[in-house]
């Protein structure tokens, strides 16, 4: 007996799916925008409470540790209790979270508040990306990446823009008050017109495989955090933290491998695209992120500008993203994704060179014109990049996949930041070094500037400051040169994606 034939997919009409995808991209701007906009507030932050240089750190390492530990849960609770339902939990509980933050009167009560604003957050990204990939039909698969996108690549670059705005406006308690209609309206809207959620699965919780991935997860980002602080290996701390990191994954990986209905299924590596997917999508992550705190750093410690001219200046990044996106999202369909993914890494090696070329004496306008650049990149690249990752993904794959696909990219900014700040420091130890070396008697530049110049400790503080600066430059400049170079050795290992086939979305759902 032949089985009857399977209906198509239904998918929601024009008008009822925007207003999904503006609720749902809404949310997920939350979590985006926060990891990122705190920095901006984390001096008056540390005034207000009477907080240590040390301890204040806590509110940003808070909630990125919640946020690796509980990115990964996002797909067993989605697929145990249901998408919407659990999307909208994660939103009121980031919005009280976020109220909470706001009205911190001690340290521990904040980043109590930030571990909670982590954990509640950690779901809308994922789940977000899988929302849109089952509402969008095959041919505007590409638009709805480059929606979901505009959540994720957006919300890093205007959160310092609109952190220093609140802080000089208001005070820093608006960094996350600012939060509580944003999400109430986000709530409003899943709640209104998000679909119910379908075929729940009702798997046995891995316990044993949760908590060493949680482990496994808490350390590294606590190591990568703590690090920098504490000189890396000469401190106890950050032995103990590798120690546990790496027993914890080598448990993770056996109970994977050994057990049936583990926490991350090995099926899911088996696909080929999504697993080069995600190695990209982390090393995308260190290229396009990670240099943003060193550029930040950049524009306010050595070229002087304010917090609020440092936002504004990264504003042209963001528009240059937007523009990415929506270019890539209208012809990715039609053609092959490669194509704009080696372009969007081409367009960031440019973009980078241009910044490896600045100095302490440069304007604005080469920071404008290399971040509109490095934006254009970055979003040209984002886009193909997820639908060559999902495009032969199974459906019932989906809220694991896009769980895994955003915890290697948020890896891999991570990585990036600590391997770029480490690096920064030791290239300008080993500048300064050089430089102090010319600084003597017998030196004829020196020389031409007796008797102004005597060698007196009003005459060298001001000299040993300028080099501090010009080391610092050169280090920043030597990290910019080094991602162009990564970004042009990551061009072969595109070619081994495999561009979707066309309709074959359609064939998974009818087979």
């Amino acid at each position: 007996m032949s089985e009857a034939p399977v209906s198509p997919p239904r998918y929601p009409t024009g008008s009822r799916r925007a207003l999904i995808i503006a609720a749902s991209t809404t949310a997920a701007m939350l979590v985006t925008v926060d990891s990122t906009i705190a920095n901006v507030a984390l001096t008056h932050i540390q005034a207000s409470l009477s907080a240590s240089q040390d301890q204040v750190v806590w509110v940003l390492t808070s909630y990125m540790i919640a946020t690796a530990i509980f990115t990964p849960l996002s797909s067993w609770l989605a697929n145990r209790f249901g998408r919407k339902q659990v999307m909208m939990v994660a939103v009121m509980g980031f919005t009280l979270a976020s109220m909470l933050c706001g009205m911190a009167t001690t340290l521990p009560a904040m980043v109590g508040a930030r571990m909670l604003q982590g954990a509640c957050g950690a779901a809308l990204i994922p789940l977000n990306q899988s929302l849109l990939l089952d509402i969008s039909p095959p041919e505007q698969v590409g638009r709805a990446m480059a929606i979901s996108g505009v959540g994720v690549m957006i919300g890093p670059v205007i959160g310092p823009t609109l952190g220093g705005f609140l802080i000089d406006s208001l005070s820093w308690r608006w960094v996350f008050f600012i939060n509580l209609p944003v999400g109430v309206l986000a709530l409003v809207g899943l709640a209104a017109f998000m679909p119910p959620s379908r075929n729940r699965s009702f798997v046995r919780f891995d316990h044993f495989g949760f908590a060493t991935l949680s482990l496994f997860l808490a350390s590294l980002q606590l190591m990568l955090d703590r690090g920098p602080q504490l000189d890396w290996f000469d401190s106890t701390e950050v032995w103990i933290e590798m120690a546990v990191m790496l027993v914890c994954a080598w448990l993770t990986a056996v109970h994977m491998l050994t057990t049936t209905n583990s926490f991350v299924r090995p099926q899911i590596f088996k696909n080929r695209n999504f697993a080069l997917g995600c190695l990209v999508g982390g090393s995308v992550g260190m290229v396009s992120f990670a240099g943003i705190p060193i550029l930040t750093l950049m524009i306010q410690q050595l070229l002087g500008y304010p917090a609020l001219a440092a936002g504004i200046i990264s504003l042209p990044r963001g528009l240059g993203t937007l523009v990415g996106m929506i270019v890539v999202g209208q012809l990715v369909v039609r053609h092959d994704p490669r194509i704009f993914l080696l372009t969007g890494l081409l367009i960031t090696a440019i973009g980078m060179y241009m910044h490896s070329r600045l100095s302490l004496i440069t304007g604005s306008a080469p920071l404008l014109w290399g971040g509109l650049i490095l934006g254009f990149g970055a979003g040209m690249m984002f886009v193909p990049l997820s639908t060559m990752t999902f495009s032969t993904l199974k459906p019932e794959f989906r809220n694991e996949g896009t769980a895994l696909y955003s915890l290697t990219r948020n890896i891999g900014n991570s990585l990036g930041v600590s391997f770029l700040q480490m690096l920064a420091i030791h290239t300008a130890t080993r500048v300064q070094s050089r430089l102090v070396e010319t600084i003597r008697p017998d030196n004829p530049m020196l020389a031409l500037r007796m008797p102004n110049m005597d060698f007196s400790p009003d005459s060298v503080e001001p000299l040993m400051g300028e080099v501090v600066r010009q080391a610092m430059m050169v280090a920043y400049t030597d990290i910019f040169w080094m991602l162009c170079v990564v970004a042009v050795a990551m061009m072969p290992l595109v070619m081994a994606l495999r561009p979707p086939r066309r309709g074959l979305d359609k064939m998974q759902k009818v087979k």
